[in-house]
């Protein structure tokens, strides 16, 4: 008879000793003075959020118009069996609408009383920034996004804000869909 084990444990495993054959890996998760996570652009600005902010990364969903939402509100999209609030960011923040295109991806973000999707115009994947490449946020920092940028980092030339989706998340006017 076979043994019968916990599939989460059995990846667990797996990913234990992967890990212990890997030289190096931990120390680059924990260098002190580097800040990882996910980078993407929304109108000509390039940021970035924490890994921890970002649930999830996906192509745009079918989306349902919700009648009596406000115009940043693009509707509700069905990720595998919930629907979710999907959100044009730009709008919201600019007063701008994103041109929605095939290859549009959508940030899965955690709120309070249930995630959302935000849409953002181009997706960069995982970036590292060091602390001597900080500088004044105040290039990426203007209008509506002062709120939600924390630091800036400057990389090839680009300056690179520090995106809030949590502050994003528990902001009053973004939590209030209604028109």
């Amino acid at each position: 008879m076979t043994e019968h084990r916990d599939p989460f444990a059995m990846l667990l495993d797996f990913e234990q000793r992967s890990l212990a054959h890997v030289a190096g890996l931990p120390e680059q998760f924990d260098a002190p003075g580097l800040w990882r996570g996910v980078g993407y652009r929304i109108g000509e600005r390039r940021l970035a959020s924490a890994f921890d902010e970002v649930l999830e990364i996906l192509p745009l969903p079918q989306i349902t118009p919700v009648p009596g939402a406000q115009a940043w509100m693009l509707g509700v999209g069905n990720v595998r069996g919930n629907l979710l609030p999907i959100v044009d960011l730009r709008q919201f923040l600019e007063g701008e609408r994103t041109v929605l295109h095939e290859t549009q991806r959508v940030l899965i973000v955690r709120q309070p009383d249930g995630n959302v999707a935000v849409t953002i115009d181009e997706l960069y994947g995982q970036r590292g920034f060091h602390d001597d490449q900080q500088v004044d946020a105040g290039s990426v920092a203007q209008g509506r996004y002062a709120h939600f940028i924390e630091r800036a980092y400057r990389h090839a030339d680009q300056d690179w804000g520090v995106f809030s989706l949590a502050r994003l998340a528990r902001t009053p006017e973004f939590r209030q869909a209604a028109a």
